[in-house]
């Protein structure tokens, strides 16, 4: 779950500053991602200046290395997240640059279309390229446009990893999340059903997505989960305990959403500082934040732009004083209050 572009989301939105309106975007070309030294995992609501995070690959499962800023692949599909995109061959040059750019870990779902993101990456990427991990995920269906249903049936999570592999012509699903929990299904039941097919050798990990610090942990008892995607950017950081999970146990943390989905980050004064000091723009400064937030944080912003793609990769290579961190930083208790 992820998204930059003006468009309609799978969890309700209201409007505010979006990339398009902001004007003091600036394009910072750059195809490697900014390498950087040891990592240490620090507090969200510390005053005190904080030790960044710069490892800049993470290692899911212990043996899946990736670059730690991603691409999520929802934005792709046609207007809601529905049908086919307006522009499809614009849809595949995106996914093309985007591993052209360093981007090696790419995030989607069987319901983002529904099928047509998963059936783009193949259309793009296959034959992929050596060390491209593909994140896609099942659980949720979509009887029609803006309509998300939780289906954590056996059957259906079972059906769902098969058709998965067969759009995205793979043997073996290298990271299979659980998208969404079904209140009527049994989570034991839904994630017995993943590891069935995690052992028949379809799933090599398995994720979770949309679920609390207590849920992984009984999730951990039914098969080992190497990774949590949920809400979380500086504005809304809900899923915070979530996070701290994350880190205290070695999972990789997907926050979708990390520029604040459709509704766009509010145009506040220490962003617009930042990025007018570092001549680059908000949502940049807003993925460069994030990934110095934690070292588990795996930032999955998505868009259907070359020029915003290029944009986001090269805030993999924005660094921020520990000053301008902290000014940022305290963007969300402010929302609070």
């Amino acid at each position: 779950m992820n998204g930059m572009d003006k468009k309609s989301s799978d969890w309700d939105e209201k409007p505010g500053v979006t990339r398009r309106r902001f004007l003091g975007t600036t394009l910072v070309t750059g195809a490697a991602l900014f390498a950087r030294g040891s990592d240490v995992i620090f507090g969200a609501e510390s005053s005190a200046p904080p030790d960044i995070a710069t490892n800049p690959t993470w290692t899911l499962g212990g043996d899946l290395t990736v670059n730690r800023l991603g691409f999520g692949a929802m934005r792709i599909t046609g207007e809601g997240i529905w049908g086919w995109p307006t522009d499809r061959a614009n849809a595949l040059k995106v996914l093309k640059r985007a591993v052209e750019l360093g981007v090696d870990l790419i995030d989607t779902a069987d319901a983002y279309g529904p099928e047509t993101s998963e059936l783009l990456i193949a259309e793009a990427l296959y034959p992929y390229p050596k060390g491209l991990v593909i994140a896609t995920k099942g659980g949720l269906t979509r009887p029609g446009p803006a309509q998300w249903v939780p289906d954590g049936t056996p059957q259906h999570l079972k059906q769902a990893v098969d058709a998965s592999l067969k759009r995205l012509r793979l043997e073996r699903i290298d990271v299979y999340q659980f998208h969404r929990i079904d209140p009527k299904v049994p989570m034991e039941e839904s994630l017995g059903a993943i590891k069935e097919m995690k052992d028949a050798g379809k799933i090599r990990y398995v994720g979770l997505s949309n679920v609390e610090p207590e849920e992984i942990e009984r999730a951990r008892k039914i098969v080992p989960i190497v990774s949590v995607q949920n809400r979380y950017n500086i504005e809304d950081r809900g899923s915070e305990n979530a996070l701290t999970y994350c880190e205290k146990n070695g999972l990789g943390f997907l926050p979708w959403f990390p520029i604040g989905g459709t509704r766009g980050l509010k145009s506040n004064n220490a962003l617009n500082t930042v990025a007018k000091a570092h001549g680059v723009s908000v949502f940049q400064v807003a993925l460069a934040w994030l990934l110095e937030r934690s070292p588990v944080m795996l930032p999955i912003p998505g868009t259907s732009s070359l020029t915003h793609l290029e944009e986001n990769v090269a805030a993999a290579k924005l660094k921020l004083a520990p000053e301008e961190w902290n000014a940022i930083n305290a963007l969300a208790s402010k929302q609070e209050s």
